[in-house]
Order: structure tokens, then sequence, then C-alpha cells
């Protein structure tokens, strides 16, 4: 449950592209941050457009962060946080939420994991109390831990083993693309690993990771600062911080040639291919023209690849591509990252038909550079997808999560765009030569696994 209002940012979006106006107009988010005594970041911002706020709690710790040979521990333990605590039974978390007119989930994503809720304003406290109190006090127990492993693993079995294509072009890629293995295992987890999991192994990773120190509380929405403030401060400040846990080197050495790679799928009836090529840096300055050319390129039905592989050649019956795909924006993680595209292709075409097509539309943009024209509709289209987080309530609090977490710097969600709007088609042309080269990417050929003859037939 969410409530929003789209006049300001509709209004914003009009007078921000308005012929008259050269830059942007970035409505200003009011931010009142402050760092408690135990190291735990508090960020508020004030919105009285609807009676309404999100409480929200980001952990630093992701896919990327967790144990050698615990693969899927981050995920597992998202499931442990809603097993109970000291004063919360198991499942009461989110009856209580519900019970008073809100809405609750979590996620577990590559450097962070979230825990957040929309309530009615005047439940802002009851939130803050309940995350608390998981915070200093999860029931980690044989119990809990044995019944969320057996939870677990029949998600990966549902969502991932045993469907069609099993996210190859989100774990398989990633785990072929990369080297360092913090950004090349399986991130959804190797079920023997996940099951070997042990009750020490779960209170290390919570004394560990989730602790205050190592984490951002947000409350964003109709709320008074001073009064939310003092409300942390009651329910938070006293639970201990813990060593800063070590950042573990997540660097990707330099991609040299291009790797493909051929797989089969036993569950698939229409081969897929998918295409990682590695991005700069987000502090980096080609980062945001890398961003806005991926519009350009692939970001909607109108760019670039799509019409070219849709459209026009009509091999493909679709093309998905993003940046950080699936897993959130251009702004909510930290470290190296992948620009993914995917595609359902026609049977009887080929790879090679789909990359040369791929490497036609992307040779030109080498040679002659995007328009004046494409480079202003990507910014006019960047800037409203930002708008819109700022909009919905848990889309500013993860913003201003993430810039705090990563970046030390809630304040960034007000000035993040300036390098965005300031790309020229020169810059975009130049990241073009620079990242969009077979060497630096990476190739899956996700294709049906031959029916059996009997199969084919209809036996047995």
């Amino acid at each position: 449950m969410r409530w929003t209002t789209l006049a300001p940012a509709m209004a914003a979006i009009l007078a921000a592209s308005a012929p008259a106006r050269a830059a942007a107009v970035v409505p200003k988010v009011p931010i009142v941050s402050r760092t408690l005594p135990n190291g735990l970041k508090l960020v508020i911002s004030e919105d009285h457009s609807a009676p309404v706020a999100t409480v929200a709690v980001y952990y630093g710790v992701g896919f990327r962060i967790e144990p050698k040979g615990r693969t899927g521990f981050a995920h597992l333990f998202e499931h442990m946080m809603f097993q109970g605590s000291a004063n919360v039974k198991k499942f009461e978390h989110a009856k209580y939420v519900e019970a008073n007119g809100g809405s609750l989930n979590g996620s577990t994503r590559l450097d962070h994991t979230n825990y957040y809720q929309d309530v009615p304003a005047d439940r802002v406290e009851l939130a803050l109390w309940l995350e608390a109190d998981r915070m200093r006090s999860l029931d980690v127990s044989e119990e809990n831990l044995d019944n969320q492993k057996k939870v677990v693993s029949e998600e990966v079995r549902v969502n991932v083993l045993n469907q069609p294509y099993a996210a190859f072009e989100w774990l398989d890629l990633w785990m072929n693309a990369n080297q360092n293995w913090p950004n090349a295992h399986n991130f959804y987890g190797d079920l023997t690993e996940l099951e070997a999991a042990t009750i020490g192994d779960v209170r290390d990773f919570f004394k560990k990771y989730y602790a205050p120190n190592n984490a951002v509380l947000v409350v964003v929405g109709d709320v008074d600062p001073a009064e939310v403030s003092g409300w942390a401060t009651k329910y938070f400040a006293d639970i201990p911080k813990a060593a800063t846990p070590a950042a573990p080197d997540v660097t990707e050495p330099p991609q040299t040639k291009e790797k493909r790679l051929s797989q089969k799928d036993k569950l698939a009836n229409l081969p897929a291919l998918a295409i990682g090529w590695h991005l700069p840096a987000q502090t980096s300055s080609d980062f945001p023209a890398m961003v806005l050319l991926n519009t350009i390129l692939q970001g909607d039905e109108s760019s670039r690849l799509y019409q070219r592989l849709v459209k026009e050649k009509e091999i493909s019956l679709d093309w998905t591509a993003a940046i950080n795909l699936y897993l959130g924006n251009e702004f909510d993680y930290n470290g190296p990252m992948l620009l993914t595209a995917r595609t359902t292709y026609k049977p009887g075409h080929t790879v090679d038909e789909i990359l040369k097509e791929v490497d036609a539309v992307v040779s030109d943009v080498q040679a002659r550079g995007v328009t004046a024209k494409e480079l202003a509709d990507a910014k006019v289209r960047f800037r409203s997808a930002y708008y819109d987080q700022l909009e919905s309530g848990f889309g500013k609090a993860n913003l201003l999560a993430a810039f705090t977490l990563f970046r030390g710097d809630p304040n960034l969600i007000n000035t993040a765009l300036q390098a965005f709007e300031s790309v020229t088609p020169v810059q975009a042309q130049t990241v073009a030569k620079k990242y969009l080269v077979s060497s630096n990417r990476t190739v899956i050929d996700r294709v049906p696994e031959p029916k059996a003859e009997g199969a084919a037939k209809g036996g047995r």
C-alpha cells in the first residue's frame, strides 16, 4: 500500500523539459540527518503531501558480501529477520504493520539488504519500535534456521531451478563475466552450501553485519523530523555497536577478450541470449554518458536495438536491457556492475546473426555518434524516471539510503542529476568506443535442449 501525488513531479517534468529552460529543475528533497553514538545513520525527509510515511532500514550486506562457502547466505538471513525477536513473536512484525493499515517487505541486493514498511503517518513510532526490536534481539534459533533453510531452498527450486532459462541473464551471466569470487558466485545460493549453514554461522553473521554501525535508518513522509529523531534515539541508541566489518575486495580485473558460452535448457521452448558489458564505476566521469547511451540504444521500444532486432529484422521477440538488471537502479549498488541485455529470439536464427546486428548498431554510434535530439530525449526519460522515484515513499527512501550507505552523503539525492544533464554527444560517442566493444562483453546463448524422439511424439 502506498500513496503518492503525481502533480509535483509532473509539474517539475514539464518545467524541466520546456524549450525555454536549458537545465533540469530538480525538486528539492528536504533532508535532516545525523549519526547516533552507536554509529546508526539516521536520515529523515519531511513530505506532507499525503498522511503516510515509509520507515526503512538498510544494512550494508548483500549477495556480494556473503561468506565464501555459504552462497545464498545473505538471502537466507533476509528470511531470518522475519522470524521474531525479544518482544515480537514469529510473523507478528507483519501482523502489527498490516493491522495498522500498512504494508511491508524486504529484499536482498548486491551490496545491501533492506527492510521497509509503508504506514499511516501516526504509526511511524510503531514501525521504529518493530525495526529496533529485531536489530537488537533477533530470535536466532535452531528451529527458525531449519525452517527458513527449507523455505529458501524451495524458493530457489521454484523460482530458478524449475523455471525456463533459470535467470541465466542474471546468475549465469554474472558468474561468467566476472573473475573475482564476490562478483562471480551463485547469488541465490548453492543448495548444498545453503543447507549446511549452522546456527553459529547465523549468529556470527547477525553480530557482524546487522549492527547499528552497519546500517542506515531512513524515514520519509508526513513526519516531524524532531519527533522522529527523538523516537530513533529512544529505540535504537542503546543497541550495541559491533566491530566494523572489513570491506571485501570486490574489484574486478579488466576483461581483455570476448567470452561466449552456449547452454542447453530442458525447460525452454525458445532460444534466448544474454549480453553483459562491464561498466565504468559510478564515480567515473564516463558513467553518466554510459547510462544515457544505454537509454538511446536499449531503453525502451523506441531504442535503436529494439527497433533493429524486433521491428526491422524481426529476429528477436523482445529486447530488455538495464544497468543493475532486476536488482535496482543506477545508484543503489557499490561495486563493479554489468550493463545487461536479454532477448528471446526466433527459432531458425543464431547468436551470430543477433550479434552482427548489435555490432552494426553500436558501430554506427562509434563512427557517427548520437544526435542531439536522441541525447536530449534520453535526458528527459532519465530525469522522469528519477522523479518517479522521488514521488514514491520507498523510491525516495531507497535513494537516500544508497547515497548514505555507499557514498556517505544523503544530499546527493539533490545533485545526482547534474552530471547526467551535462553529458554531450561527444561523450556518448567516446564511451561507446571505450566500453561497447566485443573484448569487454560476455555472451550466453541459452537454447532448448533437444527433446527425445519418444517425448516429441508424445511417448514416455
